[in-house]
């Protein structure tokens, strides 16, 4: 860990011995709003879906071609030369075309579909979890045009069910000092909390005080990851690391009986999913929510302005 990194108010504690109680899961997992699992995904997968985004990097001329791809190093030339509108396009830290390529990528969007994952979810939710098909791939290139994503709760920007999950996962090794994501623990349980407008991914940020809660966060390895309620607010920590590419997956899910918001089924970027699909081989994955019964709920803005819920 680097050393000018403060030790977490509260370290991450592994939830892998609580998959096997189901109720005792629901029950920490509703008291923290989070849980984190150690060496969850064997870790040659995680190093081979950061084979692939590392690749689509590469073929744009964005990586160092004199540093071994697994590393992650950014040339750093062509990432300066890159307009600060289009690296900070849409919150994922890379430019649109980079991107277009990262969201046709087949196997990205089957990882969502992982089936410890769909398990993990199901015995959370008592019952058969939905995998939303609106993954997000954070590429997030060495730039000081990036800013870091504030603290924030997930709900204001997906709606539907509050009963919605975020799965983090790292594409690789992220300590703290690259940029992890820590978490308010507890902090699902203070309800929808007002915003105030802010740089970084989403534009909003909580507003927190007199709260009462900490925050949790640990150094994070290839496999680990990290569940949390679309209410607990979390961020980003800030890459200390220059030159270095940091690389995470934004999966969601939420019970299949629950309502959702129509965009949380549309790709993210301005994509079509016929554009997309092009030169996929499992039909499996492929509009494959057209077979649920959903209650569809409208997003509703005004929420994501509750200036009076100030302190």
């Amino acid at each position: 860990m680097d050393p000018a990194i403060k030790p977490a108010t509260r370290a991450f504690e592994d939830a892998t011995p609580l998959l096997s109680r189901p109720e005792e899961l629901r029950r920490v997992a509703a008291e923290k709003g989070y849980l984190f699992f150690k060496h969850f995904f064997a870790r040659d997968e995680i190093m081979a879906m950061r084979c692939l985004l590392l690749g689509v990097l590469q073929e744009e001329g964005l990586l160092d071609p004199g540093k071994p791809l697994l590393d992650g190093i950014g040339n750093q030339p062509a990432i300066d030369g890159l307009q600060p509108e289009e690296i900070n396009w849409n919150g994922i830290g890379t430019t649109q075309q980079v991107y277009r390529k990262v969201q046709k990528l087949e196997a990205f969007h089957a990882f969502a579909h992982h089936p410890k994952m769909l398990a993990m979810f199901g015995g959370l939710f008592g019952e058969r979890a939905f995998p939303h098909p609106r993954n997000i791939a954070r590429i997030m290139l060495p730039s000081e045009a990036l800013k870091v994503t504030p603290p924030h709760q997930d709900f204001l920007h997906i709606q539907g069910s509050a009963d919605t999950w975020t799965c983090w996962a790292p594409v690789g090794d992220v300590p703290r000092s690259l940029g992890g994501l820590s978490i308010l623990e507890g902090s699902n349980n203070a309800g929808l909390l007002g915003v105030t407008a802010a740089e970084g991914a989403g534009g909003l940020e909580t507003i927190l005080c007199n709260l009462g809660y900490e925050w949790a966060e640990g150094d994070y390895e290839a496999g680990d990851m990290v569940v949390f309620h679309s209410l607990t607010v979390h961020k980003a920590l800030p890459n200390r690391h220059p030159g270095r590419v940091r690389l995470s997956l934004d999966l969601r899910y939420q019970p299949a009986s629950q309502p959702i918001e129509n965009a949380s089924l549309m790709p993210h970027g301005p994509f079509e999913w016929d554009e997309l699909y092009e030169g996929w081989t499992r039909e499996d994955l492929m509009y494959y929510w057209k077979r649920e019964a959903f209650d569809f709920v409208p997003f509703d803005e005004s929420i994501r302005w509750q200036k009076d819920k100030i302190c």
